[in-house]
């Protein structure tokens, strides 16, 4: 690739021709704002924030869609540029309603930090608003359409990260708006409720359901035993609402400030990450042995099912496949059903008296506990679901001093887990993790490796392969040998698109890992804003290395999944696994 020179503010920076100027801004270290740029996505112009000046040109231009050019001389912060950027923020305000003293994204709002910059401390342009319409009609998002600015983040998010296609631009000028065709609620369209909208909304118009105040209720009450599950990508997140580094592990603090908001036990959803390892492992296991020894049709690849987002996308769009995804239920709602069943009975108390609370990175966890099938423990199994945000927003509340906390740690017996379940948080994770178990189960032997991970199925590409040749198994498994065990990966729904074409087309796969958000649930729609990739990278990083930390890697040497086993649930795949772990799709054609 050759490389141009650009100056930008006296600063000489050599980039990659066919950049942007805004990208060459980022190398030099210079920032432009921008509302309505997605990184990797095709820039569109639409906020005008970015506006630059370039010497020579006749007017101002757009710096996230104007091609850098050799020798282009730059400037960011001319008088005329800052007084467009001023006068575009002020009329994007003037139509904007609502109070900011009172909205949910007050102090975390881009436009409000914009427009603080650039010393704009009233309404200039007094002016009509469109009238808010409020869509709370899903388990997991509002729209509120008053407060849109038009940026299109959400447009291109959903059409061309994700390729789900529910929010679109509609009407011209002052009457156009984003939302679904036709003026349709969410809950009308296919909408997967992956939350990726609401996580890059740079204002309030679209973002997650609350379920902090049904949270406190629960807290408050006495007759109501309440108990909390943290998911794995939680750890390396939670800190940024408290002004950590991204991918600073505060698994110890969490921990301590879930015991101070007043929750009975403190658990780990890193527990039915290892519980759902040992039933989806043994269920690929299972569907092989049929496949390659009795001969009889089995629904290959199978797909993993941790991913609510994914499970919702398949039924839309996808049903022909439904057979193929594992029947396991996710590792949230495993974790409710075990509580209310396993748990109640150590404890002595009925399920109906246990409150399960989730703290998850994901929204579309609030409509996966809502659905009908989750209920195996004869009540909801998860009663809440609080993501990263809202529970940074509890502690905040309660006056914690979260910095100065000390170190805590998860209860028992469902709070031990293995370094594969963490990983669970990262693309690549499951994979790694049902691998390492898979392997040690028909081998007897550790998984050879080069270094601490399966190498191909790490980083950010969007589609990821690995093979593995199965050899020196043990005796009960030797239709397996020398099989080439053959994996996909894919996060966000677009590239569960394509390897979903790529199966259909002929390329063999014996399992395929996909996860809803970019990154897997370390990029999930109710983490910490904003997500860029370096921030994926960083959380990536941590969850590994908390991985690599623990002693105890392998799911299937949990001691206390083994005791889950040997006193509840018998065996993977038991009569009782089925009916509590173990759920099914439905097509939504």
């Amino acid at each position: 690739m050759s490389t141009i020179s650009v100056t930008i503010n006296n600063i000489k920076v050599d980039v990659e021709s066919g950049s942007t100027i805004l990208d060459a801004a980022k190398k030099a270290g210079v920032k432009i704002p921008t509302l309505c740029h997605v990184e990797s996505q095709i820039p569109k112009g639409a906020c005008r924030v970015c506006m630059v000046e370039v010497e020579g040109a006749r007017s101002l231009v757009a710096g996230c869609t104007t091609p850098a050019t050799n020798g282009m001389v730059v400037k960011t912060n001319t008088k005329n540029v800052r007084d467009a950027r001023k006068f575009v923020l002020e009329l994007l305000l003037s139509e904007h309603c609502g109070d900011c003293k009172t909205c949910e994204r007050n102090n975390d709002c881009e436009l409000q930090a914009l427009a603080r910059e650039m010393g704009i401390s009233q309404v200039t342009y007094e002016g009509d608003c469109l009238v808010s319409v409020i869509d709370d009609s899903t388990p997991a998002l509002v729209r509120d359409s008053g407060k849109c600015i038009k940026c299109r983040r959400c447009v291109t998010v959903c059409n061309e990260v994700q390729e789900v296609g529910s929010l679109f631009p509609q009407g011209r000028g002052f009457e156009s708006n984003i939302g679904p065709a036709f003026d349709q609620h969410l809950a009308e369209v296919p909408c997967v409720q992956c939350g990726q909208c609401s996580a890059i909304c740079p204002v309030g118009a679209i973002i997650e359901k609350s379920h902090i105040e049904g949270v406190w209720a629960a807290l408050d009450n006495p007759d109501k035993f309440v108990v909390v599950q943290t998911a794995p990508a939680i750890r390396a997140a939670l800190g940024e609402c408290f002004d950590y580094e991204p991918g600073t592990l505060v698994t110890g603090k969490m921990v301590t400030a879930l015991r101070q908001l007043g929750f009975d036990r403190v658990f780990d959803t890193n527990f039915t990450a290892d519980l759902t390892i040992m039933e989806e492992g043994t269920e690929l296991l299972v569907r092989l042995k049929k496949a390659l020894v009795d001969k009889e049709k089995v629904a290959l690849p199978q797909f993993t099912s941790c991913s609510p987002g994914w499970i919702n996308y398949a039924e839309y769009f996808y049903p022909e496949i439904l057979d193929n995804i594992s029947s396991c239920k996710s590792p949230q709602q495993m974790f409710g059903a075990v509580a209310k069943t396993y748990y109640a009975n150590k404890v002595g108390k009925k399920p109906e008296d246990i409150i399960v609370v989730s703290v998850m990175p994901c929204t579309a966890k609030k409509f996966e506990a809502q659905r009908p099938e989750m209920n195996s423990s004869g009540v909801c199994d998860v009663d809440y679901v609080l993501t990263t945000r809202e529970l940074g927003k509890m502690i905040k509340q309660a006056g914690i001093d979260f910095k100065n906390l000390p170190e805590g740690k998860m209860d028992s017996p469902l709070g031990q887990s293995s370094g594969a379940a963490d990983i669970f948080a990262n693309t690549g994770g499951v994979m790694e993790a049902a691998i390492r178990t898979a392997y040690e189960i028909v081998t007897g032997r550790e998984l050879p490796l080069e270094g601490l991970h399966i190498q191909p199925i790490m980083g950010l590409e969007g589609v990821k392969r690995a093979s593995l040749k199965i050899e020196g198994t043990k005796p009960e498994w030797s239709f397996l040998e020398g099989v080439e065990l053959k994996v996909g990966v894919a996060h966000g729904l677009g590239n569960a698109r394509r390897i979903i074409e790529m199966m259909q087309s002929g390329e063999v796969f014996h399992f395929i890992e996909v996860m809803t958000c970019p990154g897997g649930c370390i990029g999930g729609g109710g983490q910490p804003r904003f997500t860029t990739d370096e921030v994926r990278k960083k959380r990536i990083e941590a969850i590994y290395k908390e991985d690599e930390g623990k002693k105890l890697r392998k799911s299937h040497e949990n001691p206390e999944i083994l005791q889950i086993y040997e006193e509840f649930l018998k065996e993977p795949l038991s009569h009782l696994s089925h009916k509590l772990l173990h759920t099914h799709y439905v097509s939504k054609n």
